[in-house]
């Protein structure tokens, strides 16, 4: 039976401290190896609480669980294309990966967007809820499709780019899409990014979607690519931005030449669908912020990000991966309001914070207000000797911060951790989640997306996803996967 982890484990407590008040920490088991439809030995765990359940990805399935009793909606994990199938959309069809849960809140729905298809042929797929309630009687998904190679176009040799780490975020006047377009023929370089707008409100309703309006941003210089992986704002809580205010989007800024970098890249996007010609991108700006060296930066290999080790590296040789080169699934933004209204976006990323080449690394956090000016910014205390990596944040109703992060060391298996900072002091503590008791040996590819996310009810409860090893995989996948929530005392 699927069923035997998730409604037979029982409940984790923990207590932790923040600022003096206690914590608690509530966990359970999601999708594991061995109950996806599909053994895969990348994850990308990820996913997003909703008004009466949690919904989790992976690459190859998804499952929902009852907010109340962490209870599996689905007998087991479904398999990852079942909106399409349901559609009867053949384009979508597969578990090609790269998946993403959204909650949208503004609309009480839910939003899964995953790439499908080969090197001949990729789409774009989004399937939006009909019901905020996966269990209702009348629950159905809209799904909608964009084939990409004709808003990629073709490298000079005359083949498909391959898309790759998209994301997608929602905002008033559409569901806002980035993909990272690599050159096949050039060593499967970053070699330009692409940015989409789909028809929301009319997604919404189940109608015909007017035509997505894209752009491409190519490396004006050629090769690979150093900003690339933008992320697109995504709306937390019930106010939404200002009438007018355009999309906004943020990558980090990889060295050109030396170790450091001092800057955040950003663009804006304005949609109109009314007339598609006034639609506009623009950027890249550059936003000046402390210095930083990406984690696991390498200036002979700027593609090369994996120096994050486990106990079993020293013998296997095996590190896996830091994703330093680009920011970290969510930008999270927020808006507050009262007697000043003002905008806060919060964004992530994995930087190095030991001395010497691709040493330790830490979290580094942006807060970014009103027309993506730095509010504030700082570091997650670090172990003195692991590695922090993979970071998602979010922000509650009062404004405090949460980031959720994998922990790891010569000495310190694969964990899960998260810290809790009150913003703009950015005084901070943090929590365990979850201590692994096993290494990932044969794949040096950590989970590309972890998420963090805030109850749309309470605006309050933090939900944070991530994976983990009880048991070193050295053969075939046997990660796990931990959900877990906890909220600050001080917000109601």
């Amino acid at each position: 039976m699927k069923l035997r982890i998730q409604t037979l484990l029982p409940l984790v407590l923990l207590q932790a401290v923040f600022a003096g008040a206690q914590v608690t920490v509530q966990q359970f088991e999601g999708i594991d190896a061995v109950d996806s439809p599909f053994t895969l030995f990348t994850v990308d765990p990820n996913g997003a609480v909703g008004t009466k359940q949690y919904l989790e990805w992976t690459d190859s399935a998804y499952q929902a669980y009852d907010k109340t009793t962490f209870a599996p909606v689905y007998s087991s994990p479904l398999p990852a294309d079942t909106p399409f199938v349901q559609n009867n959309m053949s384009n979508c069809y597969g578990t090609d990966g790269n998946g993403v849960i959204l909650f949208d809140h503004l609309a009480s729905r839910w939003v899964v967007a995953v790439r499908e298809g080969t090197s001949s042929a990729w789409y774009y797929c989004i399937a939006v809820s009909n019901t905020d309630d996966l269990t209702a009687s009348n629950f159905a998904w809209y799904a909608y499709e964009l084939p990409l190679d004709a808003v990629m176009g073709k490298n000079s040799e005359g083949n498909n780019y391959d898309p790759d780490y998209p994301h997608i975020g929602s905002w008033p006047d559409g569901y806002y899409v980035t993909i990272d377009m690599m050159d096949p023929n050039n060593y499967y370089n970053i070699v330009g990014v692409l940015v989409c707008a789909f028809d929301r409100n009319n997604m919404l309703l189940g109608g015909t979607a007017g035509t997505p309006q894209c752009f491409k941003y190519m490396n004006p210089s050629g090769g690979n690519y150093l900003g690339h992986s933008l992320l697109p704002a995504d709306i937390d809580g019930l106010n939404p931005p200002a009438t007018g205010t355009p999309e906004l989007f943020a990558s980090i800024e990889n060295p050109k030449s030396g170790t450091t970098s001092k800057s955040i890249n950003l663009w804006q996007f304005h949609v109109d669908w009314t007339t598609p010609a006034n639609s506009t991108f623009t950027g890249p700006t550059s936003l000046t912020v402390p210095v930083y060296t990406p984690g696991c930066y390498d200036a002979t290999n700027k593609l090369n990000t994996y120096c994050v080790p486990e106990p079993s590296s020293s013998s296997t040789g095996n590190y896996i991966d830091s994703l330093g080169d680009r920011l970290e699934h969510r930008f999270a933004y927020r808006r507050f309001l009262g007697s000043t209204p003002h905008d806060s976006y919060l964004i992530t990323h994995t930087v190095q914070t030991g001395t010497g080449s691709r040493s330790q690394t830490g979290v580094r956090w942006y807060e970014l207000g009103t027309n993506g000016v730095l509010v504030a910014s700082g570091n997650l205390i670090p172990g003195k000797s692991n590695y922090f990596s993979v970071p998602s944040a979010a922000q509650d109703q009062l404004g405090n911060m949460a980031v959720g992060y994998t922990v790891s060391g010569s000495a310190t298996h694969p964990s899960i951790k998260a810290s809790y900072l009150t913003l703009p002091s950015g005084a901070q503590s943090q929590l365990t989640i979850l201590t692994g008791s096993g290494d990932e040996e044969d794949s040096d590819h950590w989970g590309g997306y972890t998420s963090m996310t805030v109850d749309p009810v309470d605006d309050c409860t933090f939900w944070y996803v991530n994976e983990y090893f009880t048991a070193n995989q050295t053969g075939v996948p046997v990660w796990q996967t931990r959900i877990a929530n906890f909220k600050v005392p001080s917000c109601p």
